[in-house]
């Protein structure tokens, strides 16, 4: 591990890249615990004052993946947002999910509990707001995802290596290249992806790591709070990506017959849930009901379920309209609640 210190810890001006095969080792010393926590602290550091390259990430992502549980599910979408969580925007997300479901398209949602620099709300303390344990029961989530079309993946759950690091991420208390490869790992070995960036520097990066991957079509967003969520009230860059290349595409909520202002509330997991719910009900405001269309039209259009965005709004409105997407819902936490109790 010294040796690779010495590479990306000569400062920012002499610190050199790694190879994948380094970086790969280094990884894997880390994740072993060969590694001793002062010198992954000055590797995390280091890479941060250096800016992490596409080869460091994915060698990252590679380890970690050897220490995930997996659950394929064909033809399906991962949504891969920030970790750290969020505190000024609605998560539409977690509705929109079962909006897509609903349209035919499996969707992969995965965070964990809050983390640094952020400690926003995450999805596993919405999940906790509507009385669900997000935290562990890996079956009950699987089970419920052949019902539903959703599998929720609580991160740290699901791969040990991550939980290992958190002690460590929450001392260090700032973005680590962490924050990006696990968003990475790809439980359900999803062929189409939306992810989330807020760093410019991370955007083409992420575009070019879901080509090298494997994804066969995504989209990487500089979403609300580097969310893959595309807001309502302004236009938003992203990156259409292909199996071989990605290009910049700008998505225009007024061209779409969405642009919506959204209301600044004081967010918490209680009243997530509560609006995510009235989505789904159709019994939400506009701007969150406007925001779950649009975030679901462009998953089912990335997923290649229907030819246009346009197209994907018509769908999504009638899987609200009719009751469907709720049905999803429904069926979902059923599921994993009965499971819950008779294993709690």
């Amino acid at each position: 591990m010294r040796e690779l210190l010495k590479e990306v810890a000569r400062g920012k001006k002499g610190a050199k890249n790694l190879s994948y095969e380094q970086s790969l080792q280094g990884a894997k010393m880390i994740l072993s615990g060969e590694a001793t926590p002062a010198q992954t602290a000055a590797f995390f550091v280091a890479e941060r004052i250096k800016m992490e390259t596409a080869d460091e990430l994915l060698a990252f992502v590679e380890a970690l993946r050897e220490h995930s549980l997996k659950h394929a599910v064909p033809q399906s979408i991962d949504c891969a947002g920030p970790y750290d969580g969020r505190k000024k925007s609605f998560f539409a997300n977690f509705p929109a999910a079962f909006v897509t479901a609903a349209c035919g398209v499996p969707v992969t949602l995965h965070s964990g509990d809050p983390l640094p620099p952020k400690w926003g709300i995450t999805l596993s303390d919405i999940l906790n707001a509507l009385s669900i344990q997000a935290r562990g029961h890996e079956q009950a989530f699987v089970e419920a995802s052949h019902e539903s079309g959703v599998l929720y993946v609580h991160a740290e759950t699901w791969n040990d290596g991550l939980a290992r690091l958190r002690p460590l991420r929450e001392e260090l208390g700032f973005r680590t290249m962490l924050n990006t490869v696990e968003k990475l790992l790809r439980y359900s070995n999803a062929p189409y992806m939306a992810a989330g960036v807020f760093h410019g520097t991370v955007f083409e990066k992420m575009a070019e790591m879901m080509t090298r991957l494997g994804v066969a079509r995504g989209i990487v967003v500089q979403g609300m709070e580097g969310s893959e969520d595309v807001p309502v009230h302004q236009r938003t860059r992203t990156l259409l990506v292909s199996k071989d290349s990605h290009e910049l595409f700008i998505i225009d909520p007024e061209a779409l017959g969405l642009q919506t202002e959204t209301p600044e509330l004081e967010w918490s997991p209680r009243s997530q849930a509560a609006i995510a719910l009235d989505v789904l009900k159709n019994e939400a405001p506009l701007p969150f009901f406007n925001l779950v269309l649009l975030n679901s039209a462009i998953r089912l259009w990335v997923a290649e379920k229907v030819p246009s965005i346009e197209a994907g709004i018509k769908a999504a409105k009638a899987s609200l309209t009719e009751g469907h997407a709720l049905e999803k819902f429904e069926a979902w936490r059923s599921i994993v609640q009965q499971h819950q109790t008779l294993t709690s």
